[in-house]
C-alpha cells in the first residue's frame, strides 16, 4: 500500500488577483503563498517521505522544498503540470465567460472532451498523464508514503476519476492553496481516501 500526501501549491500573484487562472503560466508566489507552504511544514512534520514529487512550475516546486522540509529532495515530473487553461490563463472567470459563455459552458458539460479555454487540455488529457505518474510512482513506491504537490485542476481531475465521479464534478472537491490531502493506492491502482483539505 501506498499512501500519498497530496498537496496544492501555496497562494499565487495571480490567486491573489481576483483568482486569474494560472494554468502552465509559471506564476510566483505571494508572501502568503510562502507562509502557507511554512503551515504546510508544520502539519507534515514528523512525516518520513520515501520520496518528494512536483510540478516543475515555480509554485509548487517552491512550496515543495518548504512543505517538506528538505529541499534537495524534490523531484520534479512534468506530468504534475498544472491544466493548460488555453485562452483563460490571467483572465478571471468572470472575464472570460464574458467573453466566451458558451465555450464555459460546454467547458461545465463536458470537460473530458472540451479543450479548456479553446485552446488548453482537455480533462480527458489531464488524467491520462496524472494517473500514467501514480502508476509509475507505485512501481517505484510499492509501499511507503511519499508527497505529492502539484495544483487545483490536476489534483482535483485526477481524484474524481479516481473516485469514480463524473469529471464535470471535479470542483465539488475542495483544494485549498497548501491544503494536505490524504489517500492510499492499493496494488490494484485503486484510491481511499483518507483526508481531504486539511491544514
Amino acid at each position: 500500500m501506498l499512501t500519498v500526501y497530496l498537496l496544492r501549491h501555496g497562494e499565487t500573484l495571480w490567486n491573489a488577483d481576483g483568482n486569474r487562472y494560472c494554468g502552465v503560466t509559471d506564476v510566483e508566489l505571494t508572501e502568503k503563498g510562502i507562509g502557507q507552504a511554512h503551515l504546510a511544514a508544520e502539519v507534515l512534520a514528523g512525516i518520513t517521505f520515501d520520496a518528494v514529487y512536483s510540478s516543475p512550475l515555480q509554485r509548487a516546486f517552491r512550496t515543495a522544498q518548504i512543505a517538506s522540509g528538505k529541499p534537495e529532495q524534490v523531484r520534479i515530473d512534468a506530468r504534475l503540470t498544472e491544466a493548460s487553461f488555453g485562452e483563460w490563463e490571467g483572465k478571471t472567470r468572470e472575464e472570460f465567460i464574458g467573453e466566451k459563455p458558451q465555450l464555459w459552458d460546454e467547458w461545465c458539460r463536458t470537460p473530458e472532451r472540451t479543450k479548456a479555454g479553446g485552446s488548453g487540455e482537455t480533462a480527458t488529457e489531464v488524467v491520462s498523464r496524472v494517473d500514467a505518474f501514480f502508476r509509475d510512482v507505485q512501481q517505484a513506491h510499492v509501499s511507503g508514503t511519499i508527497l505529492v504537490v502539484a495544483h487545483n485542476a490536476v489534483n482535483r481531475f485526477y481524484l474524481a476519476r479516481k473516485l469514480g465521479m463524473p469529471l464535470r464534478n471535479y470542483r465539488q472537491l475542495a483544494q485549498d492553496n497548501s491544503s494536505v490531502t490524504v489517500f492510499d493506492l492499493d496494488g490494484e491502482g485503486e484510491l481511499k481516501l483518507l483526508k481531504l483539505n486539511c491544514r
